[in-house]
């Protein structure tokens, strides 16, 4: 397999990068290349648990990543546009070494830069340095717990109580409940971002975020859950029996949570689409080495004409959910309030895209990319995961589609 894992230059038409943009993905290629996608290959045969085990490679891995310098606090001083452009770059280089160590890499940052996001300081400085997750799905409630006020709702539908609810008490903060098996990082992370509904006028309403430490008395953890693709990045359940919080741990409650969670989500989406064009831009440079040596008819692949037009789209693909992943990211960072359209549009675009990329890979691959001998069937299994990750595509789009419509005219 050692034998496809050519060195082709990265396929993008990007403007020329500043020097610290080329050292940061220099830095970021050199480790994917070197330590993330060895790592991925061998930590993918192995169960949920053997995985995150002690002495496991998934730590050399996480511990690896720190020296890379992008940790939220380190980067916060830098210009939002700047700071996004970098972080960007760096997703991407990550991603094309191994999609699960590279999510994993990344939610473990979530809680920080959650807390940059909310401007407290003081849970910046505190969630620096430990492993973090994210924790808003719940078993009763997936990509609808994107949805604070319930508008994709079915009008006829009623919607089933929250599964996890944080009420504020004087001086504290007690959390009740369960988050789902879906929780990225969870089985390894150190402190959570606990996004749920509280209890108004006894009523539960979304919502509150606060961030957890996980060896807080009452929290327990589930066990890591068997997927079929990208693997590397542990999930697992997350319970809370009446755990307390200081109320100095809060990020947002009720009257700010919408537009915290609209920040969110313009944020975490478009990362999530830069993680699978560097699955899909892997899948692309595979294929695209493999069509120069494989042949087929007493030739090489790449001079059928069908292959060509093949891997041409696979190229066009990566460039346009490359181009809006940016532009988004640099608007978002820019802008009072940042485009949640723009963010959905661009995660439903790379995710699709890194995914039909992937699959076309395989294919020129033949029956060599259905055997795990080769890397494409587990780049295909990985690509998968983005249709569904952080808001599954369907749901992101009617997300869109409404903030199309101008609610006054109804």
């Amino acid at each position: 397999m050692s034998d496809f894992l050519v060195n082709f230059p990265n396929s993008t038409i990007e403007p020329p990068m500043t020097e610290e943009e080329a050292a940061v993905r220099d830095a970021c290629n050199k480790f994917a290349r070197e330590v993330m996608r060895p790592a991925g290959i061998k930590l993918d045969k192995l169960s949920a648990e053997e995985m995150i085990a002690p002495g496991s490679k998934f730590w050399d891995v996480m511990e690896g990543a720190k020296d890379l310098g992008l940790s939220v606090k380190a980067m916060a001083e830098i210009e939002p546009v700047q700071r996004a452009r970098l972080f960007a770059i760096a997703t991407e280089e990550m991603s094309w070494g191994d999609v699960g160590l590279a999510a994993a890499v990344l939610v473990q940052n979530m809680p920080a830069l959650y807390a940059l996001i909310a401007n407290n300081q003081e849970m910046l400085d505190y969630c620096d340095g430990k492993r973090g997750c994210w924790a808003i799905t719940e078993p009763d409630h997936g990509s609808d717990n994107l949805d604070p006020g319930n508008t994709s709702a079915h009008p006829k539908g009623e919607i089933s109580r929250p599964n996890c609810v944080a009420q504020i008490q004087g001086d504290k903060i007690i959390i009740n409940g369960q988050k789902s098996a879906w929780v990225s990082g969870a089985m390894t992370a150190e402190i959570c971002a606990l996004y749920c509904h509280t209890i108004i006028d006894g009523r539960p309403q979304q919502g509150i975020a606060v961030i957890v430490p996980l060896d807080a008395p009452g929290v327990s953890r589930g066990k890591p859950l068997e997927k079929m693709g990208a693997r590397c990045l542990n999930q697992g359940e997350l319970f809370f029996d009446n755990v307390e919080v200081p109320i100095s741990h809060l990020l947002v409650g009720p009257d700010q949570y919408k537009d915290f969670l609209h920040h969110t989500l313009s944020n975490a989406n478009p990362y999530t689409g830069l993680v699978f064009v560097g699955a899909g831009r892997a899948a692309y440079e595979l294929a695209l080495a493999y069509a120069h040596d494989r042949k087929a008819g007493g030739v090489p692949l790449i001079k059928h004409q069908n292959v060509q037009y093949r891997l041409f789209h696979m190229f066009r693909k990566l460039e346009a959910a490359r181009a809006l992943l940016h532009r988004t990211l640099a608007y978002n960072a820019s802008a009072e309030t940042p485009s949640l359209i723009g963010a959905c549009s661009s995660k439903i675009t790379a995710t699709q895209f890194g995914f039909e990329v992937a699959n076309e890979a395989l294919q020129i691959f033949g029956g060599n990319g259905m055997t795990k001998e080769y890397p494409l069937e587990k780049l295909l299994r990985d690509a998968r995961a983005g249709l569904i990750a952080d808001g599954c595509n369907e749901f992101l789009a009617i997300a869109g589609g409404r903030q199309l419509m101008n609610s006054d005219l109804f």
